[in-house]
């Protein structure tokens, strides 16, 4: 009797069906790199909406810029403590992020906090024109301009905290609309004079001016008008 072949067996095992996930919660995580993906999207395509609009982009994302008031130099001997004020001197002696400041009438001691830590943001013998506070015979800087007309900021820039819905509003150019003259003129009819733009916060502005008694006062100016006085000089 002849043998017959054995019908061949297949080698390929069934494919074998995954489970379905029984924890919702494993659902979710499993779902969740999308969701940060599409969230990280948009932020990067909102952010990149000005560049992509070109210089009318640009200038549209500035629009919640404040530029801070023009100050002229005040002669050292004649400083007196306020909240925005400017003397141009040579830096004399350098002490860590301390320097002295000397023009013809005097001398101070300017403190430039961490970015002058190593004695290297200014030479001895450079002319340069400090801004900033002054108070108990100390000069905070919070801008130093050299003779070429650099500017160098030591302070953090004004507005919303980095990172945050606010802070992306004012990058697309969606920041709150900021009146500037009508908001000066709104301190000056509170009865402050000498009124100066020192700097930005989140939803108003840092403003140093004169009260009544000829005192330098530091104010909190809302976007909304609200006036309230943060110091007194």
């Amino acid at each position: 009797m002849t043998d017959q072949p054995s019908p061949a067996v297949s080698e390929t095992a069934p494919a074998e069906t995954a489970p379905a996930a029984s924890n919702p919660a494993e659902t979710n995580r499993a779902k969740s790199p999308r969701r940060a993906g599409a969230r990280r999207g948009l932020v990067v395509g909102a952010l990149a909406l000005p560049l992509a609009l070109g210089a009318a982009g640009l200038s549209f994302a500035q629009k919640g810029e404040v530029a801070t008031t023009p100050l002229e130099p005040t002669a050292i001997s004649a400083l007196a403590p306020s909240g925005a004020v400017a003397a141009k001197g040579e830096v004399a002696e350098i002490f860590g992020n301390k320097f002295i400041l000397q023009d013809a009438t005097g001398r101070t001691l300017v403190e430039t906090g961490r970015q002058g830590e190593g004695g290297e943001l200014v030479r001895k013998g450079e002319t340069v024109t400090v801004r900033g506070r002054f108070e108990k015979g100390f000069f905070h800087a919070a801008s130093l301009v050299r003779a070429d007309g650099t500017t160098t900021s030591l302070k953090p820039q004004g507005g919303p905290p980095p990172g945050g819905v606010d802070w992306m509003k004012d990058k697309v150019g969606l920041g709150p609309e900021i009146d500037l003259p009508g908001l000066k003129a709104k301190v000056e009819a509170a009865g402050y004079t000498d009124v100066r733009v020192a700097g930005r916060g989140p939803k108003h502005l840092e403003v140093a001016a004169k009260g009544a008694d000829g005192r330098e006062r530091m104010l909190h100016v809302g976007f909304n008008g609200d006036i309230r006085e943060k110091r007194v000089f």
